[in-house]
């Protein structure tokens, strides 16, 4: 099974995606909070970006959804394509947009989203991974 894992980011578990940056056709990465306590699993949405990331991957703009966590409000829904490479993972994921991204981090993966893979730190306290 193809296991990715990646070092903690300011002492938080974090994973990177793949964005694809349409108008540039540049891909970028995004180091996002792993943040199970986000949503649940039947939530409307996977990921928050900062809205700007995703116009500029041109998600495809839906409904709104309404979130009462850290994030407080009325926040548009889009489809944005994600990538992680070394788990083969491409896909158009459900991601509000917000405002702006923690403090250290480009934004949030759901619990919704974790939960598609196995996560965990698989034994190394230092780091936390996704696994197929």
């Amino acid at each position: 099974m193809p296991r990715v894992l990646w070092p903690l980011r300011h002492d938080q578990p974090s994973i990177q995606i793949v964005l694809r940056l349409v108008a540039s056709g540049q891909d970028v990465i995004r180091h996002l909070l792993a943040d199970t306590g986000a949503g649940t699993n039947r939530s409307g949405f996977e990921l928050l970006l900062p809205e700007t990331d995703c116009l500029q991957a041109r998600g495809a703009a839906g409904r709104r959804v309404h979130l009462s966590g850290a994030y407080q409000g009325s926040f548009p829904l889009y489809l944005v394509r994600v990538q992680i490479p070394a788990l083969g993972f491409v896909l158009h994921v459900r991601t509000v947009g917000v405002p702006s991204a923690p403090p250290g981090m480009d934004g949030v993966a759901a619990f919704c989203f974790l939960n598609r893979f196995s996560y965990g730190n698989f034994g190394d306290p230092g780091q936390f991974g996704l696994e197929v």
